[in-house]
């Protein structure tokens, strides 16, 4: 059997790494970090969501426009997949009321134990604080804290990341060995700053919902948080992308209520209440969606009906990269072949963050990194094979 090299210790290289030994290849697994999975373990923080369980046109909808080799990833490895995948490994998982799936424990530590032990039993070998830093010939070359080392491998799978959260791992330090291959980097599922005013500070940490978000022609019903730099959240980030690209936020402060409606409900309002009275006794809005209509519909007019269902949100672009939860850009897809090989290095593949796409939060970033290192994973055992044969010919 075959030696094989996965660099990157997250997901997608986790992943390759048991497709690869399951097909009984020598793997071994280095890292940059003390340990592996670190950006894993900071998803499950907030529950880990692996993935979406939701009809197939409409999970893969989430991903914007998909090359056919993402496509045939995710088509081969969807949520079903995931969640048959997480119950291997000992860790049953349910789905909410919105389809998103979580392991029962609702943290990450538990299946990450269990992998590694999986991929232990696997005879695979982990090399940690092991940092990539290119080829010399046939051999990939690591900065290690036992000095320079050395390993050659008939494939090699690369799953390093993106450029966001690089305190866990993935700072993009990898991109100039790609030159030319590479679409530079910009955040996803990140933030955006606003420059409040005096008023909003008592806000800061506020959930707001109950609304619709929306941005060009992509709609978000989730939440989002009031904080000192802006706007974060689940409701925002699936929207980040189309706002990145330069479209307006507008919010619908009273989604399952038509304008008409609430201009009888004004127009019926008492005499003495004021237009602000209003909001709060008569339209029920709570004080934080109230915060945001003094913030950006003032002063109030005859138009009050209409601010409330489309209310622009004025905001100053979205946070630094590195605050991001993930980053666009990365390795094209036209610098790969249909099954992930690189078209300039024979026998080494790619999968994960690394790769020029993106996802919303929600599972459908997961279920990426999963499907694009099965896929790699799956491939390089192929090639190996196929090198073996070859050569014993």
């Amino acid at each position: 059997m075959a030696q094989a090299l996965v660099i990157g210790g997250g997901p997608a290289g986790l992943m390759a790494a048991t497709v690869l030994a399951e097909r009984g290849h020598h793997v071994t697994v280095a890292d940059a970090m003390p340990s592996f999975g670190r950006k894993f373990l900071m998803a499950g923080k907030s529950g880990l969501n692996l993935t979406k369980d939701e009809e197939k046109a409409a999970f893969q909808a989430a991903y914007g426009p998909l090359t056919d080799v993402m496509r045939r990833a995710l088509d081969d490895f969807g949520p079903q997949e995931v969640m048959q995948f997480a119950r291997a490994l000992g860790q049953e998982v349910f789905a909410g009321s919105s389809g998103r799936v979580f392991p029962v424990v609702m943290k990450a530590s538990p299946m990450l134990r269990a992998w590694l032990l999986r991929l232990e039993s696997l005879g695979v070998t982990f090399h940690r604080r092991w940092r990539w830093t290119g080829w010399n010939g046939p051999h990939a070359v690591f900065e290690t804290p036992d000095g320079v080392q050395m390993l050659d491998a008939e494939v090699t799978v690369l799953a390093l990341g993106g450029a966001s959260w690089s305190r866990l791992g993935s700072d993009g330090r990898w991109a100039p060995l790609f030159e030319g291959d590479v679409r530079d980097f910009a955040p996803a599922n990140m933030g955006f700053l606003v420059g409040w005013s005096d008023h909003m500070a008592k806000h800061f940490g506020t959930p707001v919902k109950g609304v619709e978000l929306s941005a060009g022609d992509v709609t978000s019903r989730g939440e989002f948080v009031i904080s000192a730099r802006g706007l974060e959240g689940g409701g925002i980030y699936a929207i980040s992308r189309a706002l990145r690209e330069g479209a307006p936020l507008v919010l619908d402060l009273m989604p399952d209520v038509g304008q008409d409606e609430i201009e009888r409900r004004l127009a019926a309002r008492r005499s003495k209440d004021s237009l602000s009275s209003a909001l709060r006794k008569v339209l029920k809005l709570d004080p934080v969606k109230v915060a945001l209509l003094n913030e950006f519909a003032r002063p109030f007019g005859e138009d009050l009906a209409a601010r409330i269902k489309a209310l622009g949100i004025m905001h100053s672009g979205p946070r630094p990269m590195d605050e991001a939860i993930s980053t666009a850009g990365g390795v094209k897809f036209e610098a790969l072949d249909a099954r992930l090989m690189w078209k300039r290095r024979a026998g080494v593949f790619l999968a994960g963050e690394m790769l020029d796409w993106e996802a919303p939060t929600g599972g459908y970033l997961l279920t990426g990194c999963f499907a694009t290192g099965k896929l790699a994973g799956e491939a390089a055992a192929d090639y190996a094979a196929t090198s073996s044969v070859s050569e014993g010919q």
